[in-house]
């Protein structure tokens, strides 16, 4: 028995860890998407913003994140402070048996939900990409992935008050989607939006992505990793139940990625008479958000429509939204925001043990909370710091103003390093270590 019970621990953890890997892959899908959608002049800024990012929330949520996510008593508001994991599960406690016994290790739940914050905070790159302060990006996210994030989860998946109300959420369409879409709402609305996006009377002028393969490339590594984010959020596999769930929650969320494209697809078509790339890539994204909320009760034929009402929901998100003049270049607060409610608002229709009044309650305290610590901060940051680059910096592109260097130098010609010797403009080790290499213009 302990030989079996010791076997289950380390193909749950193996199980748990090669999730968590999936779901770290999708910070390449994010930043291969984001650096698609944006002009080329900002695409090493938002590489940056990206891996940074990604190193700054897994340091902040060993520090401090995961301690108030997941130490504090239960059915409570307010988290207890902590620092870093803990000790592990001793061999005593795994061979127990019975249905306290822990399943997996406590480290690979950790290595699992810093994923999991990362993929939080990779959603508010996108909505403020082209103008924003790379250092005062990076500045939120430390308090986004050390503090904000994890009182809301602790509130969830930690136990707190809503757990104990009887909300809902899977994989997290609230508790990570929703809640990186709220984030980045807050700091669009601080922002503004890019010099030219919106004209007088109502005129919108679209600003095209540089790179659509890369985009598209981005989007199916995001495909991919979801696996690892519903399928790991099962927990377990060394039974034959868990088993067949995981099974079912990759089948599901296979099935409402492809709705959310095809129903994306068929409405832009209707719409604009074109089959849009961009609102295609965006609804595989919606489709697989709205499943996250609940990827196992649903049919596979089930999980298709839920993805599909989230792809033809995220269209009309994305041009409302522009309508409002509230500029996101990737069209994250449409994917992860609006398409995340209705993810949560989805679960009841399959899983008879979640309700509405629980599922709206979540939401909105979700979004209160995120929403509103989020724009305390980038008001705090825009005072001490201010949060957006100069508009000749905005002109010249994110990339020499912040990071002294171009994604595709070959092709800024007349923008390109050292011109006319003037090493304000570009920057960075470039300019500092080969001067007399770059070009001289007149």
């Amino acid at each position: 028995m302990n030989d079996l019970a010791e076997l289950s621990y380390a193909l749950d953890t193996f199980y748990f860890l090669i999730c968590g890997v999936l779901v770290m892959w999708m910070a390449a899908g994010f930043s291969m998407l984001e650096a698609g959608l944006v002009r080329a002049k900002s695409t090493t800024e938002i590489l940056t913003k990206n891996i940074a990012l990604f190193a700054i929330a897994c340091t902040l949520y060993l520090l401090v994140g995961y301690a108030i996510m997941y130490s504090s008593a239960a059915g409570g508001i307010l988290p207890n402070l902590g620092m870093l994991i803990g000790s592990e599960h001793s061999l005593d406690a795994v061979t127990a048996g019975g249905a306290d016994a822990p399943y997996y290790a406590m480290r690979a739940d950790f290595f699992f939900q810093v994923v999991f914050v990362a993929t939080a905070m990779s959603i508010v790159s996108g909505a403020v990409a082209e103008r924003m302060k790379l250092w005062a990006f990076l500045a939120f996210a430390v308090v986004m992935t050390g503090f904000i994030y994890p009182v809301s989860g602790y509130w969830t998946w930690g136990g707190g008050w809503l757990d104990s109300l009887g909300f809902s959420d899977f994989a997290g369409s609230g508790i990570v989607h929703m809640a990186g879409a709220s984030a980045a709402l807050a700091g669009v609305l601080v922002l503004g939006p890019r010099q030219g996006k919106y004209g007088k009377k109502g005129c919108i002028h679209a600003i095209p992505g540089a790179n659509l393969p890369l985009a598209t490339v981005g989007t199916f590594i995001l495909w991919m990793g979801w696996f690892g984010f519903n399928g790991g959020s099962e927990l377990k596999l060394s039974d034959a139940a868990s088993a067949n769930n995981v099974a079912q929650v990759l089948v599901n969320t296979n099935a409402a990625a492809a709705g959310g494209v095809i129903a994306a697809l068929l409405l832009a078509k209707l719409w604009f008479r074109k089959a849009d790339l961009t609102m295609t890539l965006n609804g595989a994204l919606a489709g697989l958000v709205a499943i996250t909320a609940e990827p196992l009760a649903p049919t596979a034929l089930g999980a298709t429509l839920i993805g599909a009402v989230g792809g033809g929901i995220v269209v009309v998100a994305i041009v409302t939204l522009d309508k409002l003049r509230i500029d996101d270049p990737v069209g994250a607060i449409s994917v992860h925001g609006v398409v995340g409610i209705w993810g949560l608002l989805a679960v009841p229709l399959t899983n008879a043990e979640a309700t509405f009044g629980a599922q709206i309650i979540g939401g909105l305290a979700i979004f209160a909370w995120v929403f509103g610590a989020s724009l305390a901060v980038w008001l705090l940051l825009k005072r001490l710091m201010g949060v957006r680059i100069s508009a000749a910096e905005e002109y010249s592109g994110a990339d020499l103003s912040e990071c002294g260097m171009e994604a595709y130098p070959e092709f800024g010609v007349g923008r390109g390093y050292g011109i006319n010797d003037d090493k304000a403009q570009s920057g960075g080790y470039l300019a500092a270590a080969s001067p007399a290499r770059q070009p001289q213009m007149e």
